[in-house]
């Protein structure tokens, strides 16, 4: 079984757990007051295995199931004895750095409220994009493949724009930053990658 796999069971198991009893799902949420007030710190952590509903869980999951499965194949490849903890310090960086900007915005409002794997799912996504660069990303509404970096600089952008306008609920700080920590994580494990990220797309360096 590999890493990506247990992740998603457990991340599947402990959100139904969430739906069903508010007590455990409240106590485990990220709540940016609660940390700094109460000293909840473990919240930065828990509260990526919490979801918002079946499908904000769902998607999650098929999303980091599609790329997660790149990323563990090279780093089998390219690191073989340690591909496993570099995976897990991946995921697990992206899940902890990516709601940094939420809390300092947020740790004197009690009532903002945050869950999901979104921030952690980035960084795997935009790994995948410096390994495999060939690549093509499909969306739900789009019946053609968008090239891996160019849909990399569009979300970027568009998360960005919308971290400083966006009132929807939706955590684009944390897609921001778990994307950006994805990239320099990754060209950091393995700084040749991002020459041979550029030869791929056909430049020569």
């Amino acid at each position: 079984m590999t890493l990506i796999i247990v992740i998603i069971i457990l991340t599947s198991l402990i959100s139904v757990i969430g739906f069903n009893n508010v007590e455990i799902f409240d106590r485990f949420k990220f709540n940016a007051y609660d940390v700094k007030h109460s000293n909840h710190w473990y919240r930065f952590f828990t509260y990526g295995f919490f979801h918002a509903g079946y499908i904000h869980l769902v998607i999650n999951m098929i999303v980091l199931y599609s790329f997660g499965v790149i990323v563990e194949t090279y780093f089998q490849n390219y690191f073989p004895v340690r591909h496993l903890l570099y995976f897990l310090l991946l995921y697990t960086g992206g899940l902890l750095l990516s709601v940094i900007p939420a809390f300092g915005k947020h740790k004197n409002d009690v009532f903002y409220n945050a869950v999901g794997a979104s921030g952690a799912i980035s960084a795997v996504v935009f790994s995948s994009i410096i390994l495999y660069p060939s690549g093509r990303i499909f969306l739900f509404f789009i019946p053609i493949g968008i090239p891996s970096p160019v849909f990399g600089v569009i979300y970027i952008l568009y998360e960005a724009w919308m971290s400083k306008r966006a009132k929807d609920n939706i955590g684009h700080d944390a897609h921001l930053w778990g994307a950006i920590f994805g990239l320099i994580f990754t060209i950091a494990l393995k700084p040749s990658l991002l020459l041979i990220f550029f030869q791929q797309l056909g430049f020569s360096m």
